[in-house]
């Protein structure tokens, strides 16, 4: 990752970034008055710069200017928009792209820079991510951001949290980029006990195959039994001592899905090694939490299996004895995650009694029909915990939008051989889905939310912070939320 400094003044001032704010409909582009201001010669130059640039000040835009025998040589002028954290993000975004044949620059912050660095960091972080499994093409150069501000060791916390939080992500898209050639369940559960090594304020279960059968996960043996790579369940606890809230987070990890028996076609199974993205979310949000040192106790429940068509797969019309004892007729094994979900919710509920229980699932295609591609839908019966939620992904520069539990849906999940029917035919996908998990919330019902997150887990462009491919959704809101809860 980047190395990001904070200074009191230039170093190295080769290259100098200024940033740049719209100044009004009918006038030019402003510079953004900084802690440490640059030299008379650079802030008169930069001004007369900015109408010949044709710059706006939005948020993303860069202009580059040569200054051949000056110093700096490089003058970078660039657009943070309104100035607030989110326009910081993507402008970092936008500048770490566009100077990645530069070693190094310097950018100036102004005075409040609270937001403006933690926009900043993050973008820089993220929109330098890359994942590659060959070195062709080369790196990005850029190794080093000093950040000029006015106070470097008061804003030093809050480098450290974007960082974490930017590392946190960008290990929930390196698990979801993976491919499912290297990534089983087992490599999957190998990684977070990688993760959590020589942590003693963490604490790891892996369930195998053995364990969930003799304590009745039949919902994650069902899913796993058509692989060669059997299914696991991770329990990761952050346990700080003196936490009034417990919070248990669920996250769909599913290594890759074919469909099972009900395949997939091609084109819907191409990208299916994104399919565990919740997962990653969840156990990346566990360990920030823990780094972070959020005052808050958070237990992660990733069930992890992969669904394969052979001999052993589950069948159309198989009925599935979840943890806990309710059963399901399943018609459709490609409606397979909710599945896993429910084990790992029922257990949550009925042994770990939480506060406050959250799932996050690639769940259905429906969900980008529904809000399009960078938009997660979430259910929640409690106004006050989804506007919460809501507010800290937005905060975190995430979207999601709050969907209904429409109870007169649920007639559909009625089946004539089991307690429920997991994949009905009628009704709005996403919805039903959701209202297949409420039933397993118990006594949570009114203290729970399930997030959705299909659509916006991966991006098919490059757009603000995220570039393609996996995007760590969920990350971010996540710790932004549970810091609140302290």
């Amino acid at each position: 990752m980047l190395a990001i400094r904070l200074v009191s003044g230039p170093a190295r001032p080769d290259t100098l970034v200024l940033p740049v704010r719209p100044e009004g409909p009918d006038a030019p582009a402003a510079l953004v008055p900084t802690a440490v201001p640059p030299g008379d010669d650079v802030r008169a130059e930069a001004t007369a710069l900015l109408p010949a640039a044709r710059l706006t000040g939005a948020a993303g835009e860069v202009r580059e200017h040569l200054r051949p025998g000056g110093t700096p040589a490089r003058l970078w002028l660039l657009g943070v928009g309104d100035g607030d954290e989110h326009g910081w993000r993507v402008a970092g975004a936008a500048l770490a792209r566009a100077a990645k044949d530069e070693t190094h620059i310097t950018i100036t912050l102004p005075d409040e820079a609270t937001d403006a660095l933690r926009g900043l960091a993050e973008g820089l972080l993220l929109g330098s991510y890359r994942y590659r499994l060959t070195e062709a093409g080369g790196r990005p150069a850029l190794a080093e951001v000093d950040v000029v501000v006015g106070d470097p060791e008061a804003l030093a916390p809050t480098l450290a949290t974007a960082r974490t939080t930017a590392e946190m992500t960008r290990l929930a898209r390196d698990l979801t980029n993976t491919p499912s050639s290297t990534k089983n369940p087992e490599w999957f559960a190998a990684q977070v006990a990688s993760a959590v090594s020589g942590r003693a304020d963490l604490h790891l279960r892996v369930r195998g195959p053995e364990d969930l059968d003799a304590e009745g996960f039949g919902g994650i043996l069902a899913v796993g039994g058509g692989s060669a790579s059997g299914p696991r369940l991770v329990e990761l606890d952050w346990r700080p001592a003196g936490a009034r809230t417990h919070v248990v987070l669920v996250g769909k990890g599913i290594t890759f899905d074919t469909g099972g028996i009900s395949i997939k076609p091609v084109p819907a199974m191409k990208l299916m090694r994104k399919d565990m993205a919740g997962a990653a979310a969840v156990v990346a949000a566990t360990l920030g939490a823990a780094a972070l040192e959020l005052p808050v106790r958070v237990t992660t429940l990733a069930p992890l299996a992969e669904n394969m068509v052979s001999g052993s797969a589950f069948r159309p019309g198989d009925v599935v004895r979840h943890y806990g004892g309710l059963t399901s007729e399943s018609t459709n094994s490609d409606a397979e995650g909710r599945l896993v979900l429910a084990d790992a919710m029922a257990y949550a509920v009925r042994e770990l009694k939480p506060d406050l229980l959250v799932d996050l699932a690639t769940l259905t295609g429906a969900n980008a029909v529904a809000l399009g591609k960078r938009h997660a839908a979430l259910y929640s019966e409690n106004d006050d915990l989804a506007a919460d939620l809501l507010g800290a992904i937005a905060a975190a520069g995430e979207r999601a939008w709050r969907m209904p539990l429409a109870d007169d849906y649920v007639e559909y999940l009625g089946s004539n051989i089991a307690d429920l029917h997991s994949s009905p035919s009628r009704g709005a996908g996403s919805v039903v889905a959701a209202l297949f998990l409420r039933e397993f919330t118990g006594d949570l019902r009114d203290r729970w939310v399930h997030v959705d997150m299909s659509a916006p887990s991966w991006s098919d462009d490059v757009h603000g912070e995220l570039v393609k491919g996996a995007t760590g959704w969920g990350v971010r809101g996540l710790l932004r939320w549970l810091a609140t809860l302290g």
